[in-house]
């Protein structure tokens, strides 16, 4: 249910009221007793998302889960330096008569 905002034209009082959306607007103010009543234009309420299933991270699968944690707890170790690979070592039999002729010598 909204809450609306009054004010009396008789006596400036201003205040709010909870009441639902299908009742009429109240016409008695409740400091005078008069029907001056308007109810004037609210600056509207936030939107407050109570629950799960609010937020983009409630929608990822377990295994997003696991492998941030994975990553986790892999940034506080130091990384092990690899060597770079090297290219792999042709044998004499495929290789060019010059070149062979020059590992020979």
């Amino acid at each position: 249910m909204p809450t609306y905002e009054y004010e009396c034209q008789n006596c400036d009082e201003r205040f709010e009221i909870f009441h639902p959306m299908s009742e009429e607007p109240r016409k008695t103010c409740p400091k005078c007793g008069k029907d001056s009543l308007k109810r004037l234009m609210g600056t509207g309420a936030g939107i407050i998302f109570k629950g799960s299933g609010f937020y983009c991270t409630d929608y990822r699968s377990a295994t997003y889960g696991n492998a941030k944690k994975a990553d986790a707890a892999g940034a506080g170790a130091p990384e092990a330096k690899s060597e770079p690979k090297s290219e792999p070592k042709k044998s004499d039999a495929g290789a060019s008569p010059g070149k062979a002729a020059e590992s020979k010598t």
